[in-house]
């Protein structure tokens, strides 16, 4: 459990909130690449940490991310005409470039320099593996550009998507490194006794602190098959990465090795983006289409299954099209789509969870974990110092895996080569 008052250090994430801080040290996932998919094309809304901003990709192809209101009278540069190296105010035609400078005032006399007084607040970007990626924080503490093995990895080999959650970050986040509820709320086959997280469902979790976050492993003892060894990496703040066996190769139904996980990025204290990822674990092996579709699809979040904004179909208002004769006879929560399952739990607890009611075990060990970091990362922040996990080559080398192993081994040594990055 929580104390109320450590809750709201890391649930809040606005202008000067700890946690907010804390998420202003790195840098985040804003757009997706496709959402601004030419130059000159028409700006978006964005909201991030509590801000509300605008987003355009300027003539040369560069994207700005700006305070959404201009400095003027305050209304929404969102109406603006991406023009010319700017977005220019429909109201009185004042423009800015993609670094928040006034570079056009023409309602104004031409002597006059009233221009070069006025700037807008702006966030610098970069974009790689088909995201846009801000950063919010103080120049004098800005890290290193993302340097995630899934972001170096070729685009023929990588997946990256984006969905829409409705309540606070931190209750995606410890679900994703909540190992054991796989064994129940993803249980899509019941008949299947042999499955390896029915067989096992209480894992011996070991956590292990890192300088960027942890590793930990949830240990499945399968008796004499050895231990089911599933090895996930937390990078801060709000990193998950776990191996994903997957059954697409080369267009035909053949398990091989990947690696996926998500980003929780706050887009204010009561929702969420959440950015899925995966990639292949060998350079040999590109993602075909197929493969592509269906895992997305598996997840809940297939062409089909989405609304405009990145928005599920499966959602509270419709109860997540839940189906009890399926729940009886066929998965553990009648809800389709791995990942809406995980929504369904998430949004309908409550906005933000009130953690000082909760009643933690064993089997939460990495929750526990990870809220001892966020902790220890505000109060860096708040002394001046950087948080673990911002720089780059304290976490490029790493990756994830599952594997069973022969009982009585390490898995921290047996797994060395699985979990160091390949690309």
């Amino acid at each position: 459990m929580l104390k109320p008052e450590e809750n709201e250090r890391l649930t809040r994430v606005g202008p000067g909130t700890p946690m907010g801080e804390v998420f202003r040290r790195y840098w985040i996932p804003a757009l997706l690449s496709e959402e601004l998919p030419e130059p000159d094309c028409p700006p978006i809304r964005v909201r991030l940490l509590g801000e509300n901003l605008v987003a355009f990709r300027d003539t040369n192809g560069t994207v700005g991310l700006l305070d959404r209101y201009c400095p003027h009278r305050r209304v929404e540069l969102f109406w603006g005409r991406n023009e010319e190296c700017g977005l220019r105010c429909v109201y009185h035609g004042w423009k800015f470039d993609v670094a928040g400078n006034c570079v056009d005032m023409p309602n104004e006399p031409t002597e006059s320099n009233f221009k070069q007084k006025v700037k807008i607040t702006s966030y610098p970007t970069w974009e790689k593996a088909g995201v846009i990626w801000t950063y919010m924080g103080p120049k004098d503490w800005m890290p290193p550009l993302p340097d995630y093995e899934w972001v170096r990895a070729p685009e023929t080999h990588r997946h990256v998507s984006k969905t829409f959650e409705a309540c606070n970050w931190l209750q995606g986040l410890e679900g994703g490194i909540d190992t054991s509820h796989s064994s129940f709320a993803h249980n899509n086959n019941l008949a299947d006794k042999n499955a390896l997280r029915t067989r096992a469902p209480s894992p011996k979790l070991e956590v292990v602190k890192t300088d960027y976050g942890f590793r930990y492993a949830g240990i499945r003892d399968l008796g004499q098959d050895g231990n089911y060894v599933r090895a996930y990496q937390y990078i801060m703040p709000a990193q998950q990465m776990r191996g994903a066996m997957t059954k697409w190769k080369d267009g035909s139904r053949e398990e091989f090795p990947a690696i996926a996980g998500h980003i929780w990025v706050p887009i204010d204290d009561e929702s969420t983006w959440v950015w899925n990822f995966i990639y292949s674990a060998d350079k040999q092996i590109p993602f075909t289409p197929e493969f592509v579709l269906e895992h997305e699809t598996a997840f809940g979040r297939g062409p089909n299954d989405l609304l405009p904004g990145y928005r599920l179909k499966r959602n509270p208002s419709n109860d997540y099209l839940i189906d009890r004769e399926v729940q009886r006879i066929q998965t553990f929560t009648g809800i389709s789509g791995i990942n809406t399952q995980d929504y369904a739990l998430q949004e309908t607890a409550a906005p933000i969870i009130d953690r000082s009611l909760e009643r933690l075990g064993t089997a939460d060990a990495a929750i526990i974990a990870a809220r001892h970091l966020l902790l220890e990362a505000t109060r860096d922040v708040e002394q001046g110092k950087a948080p673990r996990g911002t720089r780059a080559d304290s976490y490029r080398n790493v990756r994830a895996c599952d594997k069973i192993l022969p009982a009585g081994i390490d898995w921290k040594e047996a797994l060395k080569e699985e979990m160091t990055a390949q690309f």
